[in-house]
């Protein structure tokens, strides 16, 4: 699906009944758009953009050097780093797996390394059996189904990372997209950019 088509999605609808159902009529309707464009993609593609994802990716930690990471366990066709969190934890970065402790409250964060016992969450997600090591991480890599040219970030419409960047006020978000993710839409009242996106073609 072209850009085009997804950007379109964004407009206003002179026929819709009331204005204040428009923004959440069409960030839905967005949303379902851009994932069905990801997963379109077939994973031979989708495999050569997390290998330039992660090059830069650890180019740019390296530059960073955080004492911390939060990472994510990849679903719906999400850029998929598993294979480098070896490499970040051999750089001296320790790990985080976020974990969806309520429904409407902020995300924490477990730490990990790969070997690490592991069990499912309620949303089927796989996160470290040993809960009693929360960290907050300096640095959070944040998957997003869309993100506009002021890095605002869309999400899967549940709310976990803007409650949880709004309580870490020190962490910094680093949203992960492929290119095809980049859109047109109006942030909510209660989105908080990322610090950046980091794409297959660069960061933003």
């Amino acid at each position: 699906m072209s850009k085009t088509i997804l950007n379109s999605m964004t407009q206003a609808n002179p026929d819709a009944h009331s204005d204040a159902m428009k923004p959440v009529s069409d960030r839905k309707a967005l949303r379902k758009a851009l994932l069905s464009a990801r997963k379109s993609v077939a994973a031979e593609q989708r495999r050569i953009w997390d290998v330039q994802i992660a090059e830069r990716l650890l180019q740019w930690l390296a530059q960073r050097r955080p004492s911390s990471l939060a990472v994510y366990w990849p679903i719906q066709a999400e850029p998929d780093l598993r294979e480098w969190y070896p490499q970040i934890t051999a750089m001296g970065i320790q790990l985080a797996l976020p974990w969806v402790v309520e429904k409407n409250a902020p995300l924490k964060f477990l730490a990990w390394q790969q070997g690490d016992a592991m069990e499912l969450d309620e949303y089927g997600i796989p996160l470290p059996a040993d809960k009693e090591k929360l960290i907050e991480p300096e640095i959070l890599l944040v998957p997003c189904v869309g993100f506009n040219q002021q890095a605002y970030r869309l999400g899967y419409g549940g709310g976990f990372y803007d409650r949880t960047l709004a309580q870490l006020t020190s962490a910094l978000p680093l949203g992960i997209a492929y290119e095809l993710a980049s859109t047109v839409f109006e942030p909510g009242e209660f989105d908080l950019p990322m610090s950046g996106i980091l794409t297959e073609s660069g960061l933003h």
